[in-house]
């Protein structure tokens, strides 16, 4: 057992929560508090229902998310949201956000978790928003076919690939979620090879227009890492056990 008290205070310094830039419903931090005590945490991607469910049946009184509760904004207590919150309430489990302290963290960050899990190592800071920079970039030589497949071996899954760049990598940009319609902004940074989650239709045709390479690797499951990772750092610290929810969109 430990105190949820002091798990939320160290997060929050380990993210530099206080600190980090975001849009205001992501609300990071401490969402939900449970009576203070926590035997078991869970990671997720998101704050629902399905998720909420199966860390309660798995025993975890700390779920640890990407995307909160409230990203929707001000809303009334009703309906769906009445009944994640009563789920909460009636299982005792605390709920906690980080959303680009996650994205941008040196360590236990998604893009760098990505990184790592491609063989990328020495990278530095790249695509700058809300006052900082949430993505990474390396030069990085390498066979553009090579990784794509090191791409969908990392995730487990298909990725998608618009090959309009270089066969071969000089300089790989990494935006794990949703920025892949980023693409001006890669090529602005000298980027040839653009790997994110998901990207609109206009990424992919200013790929093409621009010559770069663009992989795709799902929102969700590109963004699964960090959660992962800082659940495994938080459990070692505070010696307690961890469990990942899996509850894919196919998005």
């Amino acid at each position: 057992m430990a105190a949820l008290i002091d798990i939320v205070r160290y997060m929050d310094e380990y993210l530099h929560v206080a600190t980090c830039g975001d849009w205001s419903n992501a609300l990071n931090g401490l969402q939900v508090e449970n009576s203070g005590t926590v035997s078991k945490i869970g990671a997720a991607v998101d704050a629902s229902t399905r998720t909420f469910t199966a860390a309660a049946e798995g025993g975890a009184d700390l779920l640890i998310v990407h995307h909160g509760l409230f990203w929707p904004g001000l809303q009334p207590i009703t309906g769906a949201f009445r009944r994640q919150l009563g789920l909460l309430f009636e299982k005792d489990m605390a709920l906690y956000s980080a959303h680009l302290p996650l994205d941008l963290h040196p360590s236990v960050g998604n893009n760098a978790q990505l990184a790592a899990a491609l063989g990328i190592q020495k990278t530095e800071p790249f695509f700058e928003t809300k006052g900082q920079f949430i993505g990474i970039k390396a030069g990085v030589t390498v066979a553009r076919d090579e990784l794509h497949a090191r791409l969908e071996h990392s995730l487990g899954h298909p990725a998608q690939m618009f090959a309009f760049g270089p066969a071969e990598t000089r300089n790989i940009g990494i935006v794990t979620g949703g920025a892949g319609g980023e693409v001006y902004a890669a090529a602005r940074d000298g980027i040839d090879t653009f790997i994110s989650g998901e990207a609109t239709h206009s990424g992919a045709v200013a790929a093409e227009e621009l010559g770069i390479n663009l992989l795709l690797g799902g929102h969700y499951a590109t963004e699964t890492f960090g959660v992962k990772a800082l659940a495994a750092h938080i459990s070692q610290r505070f010696e307690l056990p961890w469990e990942f929810i899996v509850a894919p969109t196919g998005l």
